[in-house]
């Protein structure tokens, strides 16, 4: 989702007290270092909330506005709540002049087991950024976990003919069918994208 179509869609979910919140927090994050206490302050002022969703795009629009360097990503990453680290990640698409620089905070959420990181590890900043043998990983620890095949941005373009990824979810398929365990139906679905196209 485009920024500015983010912005309108947490506004429209925000009382006026909170609207007048996230207005005063985005400027302040455009023009001054003073804004890490409203990053860390976004889920009071947005209770309505689904499953923290509105809070995360708070942050995400802080982030924006900040434009915050790797450092400060990475302190605000390392010691945030779970919620603060899935906004870290979510945000990285939208940050601008960051590059691969940011990936050891993918890998991190990556080796975690709480599926909400590992869902925002997998979005398009990965998909720029993660090799083909990190993506891979990412792929298999998004089926180990459950987490959707959706989650994972520009999925069927880059498993298209990977024939080391098609090698690897045959094996993990092997291995849960002798273990007497369903293969999951998304392991399929990627599996079928890895079948080299017709020349």
């Amino acid at each position: 989702m485009l920024i500015a179509d983010l912005r309108t869609t947490v506004r429209d979910h925000l009382d006026p007290d909170a609207a007048a919140w996230l207005d005063r927090a985005l400027a302040e994050a455009a023009t001054t270092p003073h804004w890490e206490a409203d990053f860390a302050a976004a889920a009071r002022h947005c209770r309505r909330s689904h499953h923290g969703e509105l809070a995360d795009a708070t942050r995400v629009l802080l982030l924006h506005a900040a434009r915050p360097d790797i450092p400060t990503l990475t302190r605000l990453y390392t010691h945030g709540t779970a919620a603060e680290r899935r906004a870290v990640l979510l945000a990285l698409a939208h940050v601008e002049d960051i590059g691969p620089e940011a990936l050891p905070l993918v890998e991190d959420a990556l080796r975690t087991n709480d599926t909400r990181l590992v869902a925002a590890a997998v979005g398009p900043y990965a998909a720029r950024h993660l090799d083909a043998h990190g993506w891979r990983q990412a792929v298999l620890k998004c089926l180990f976990t459950g987490v959707p095949l959706d989650a994972v941005a520009e999925w069927p373009a880059r498993a298209r003919g990977d024939a080391e990824l098609a090698r690897m979810l045959t094996d993990y398929a092997r291995e849960r069918t002798a273990a007497g365990r369903d293969v999951p139906p998304d392991l399929t679905r990627v599996l079928a994208h890895t079948t080299p196209e017709e020349p």
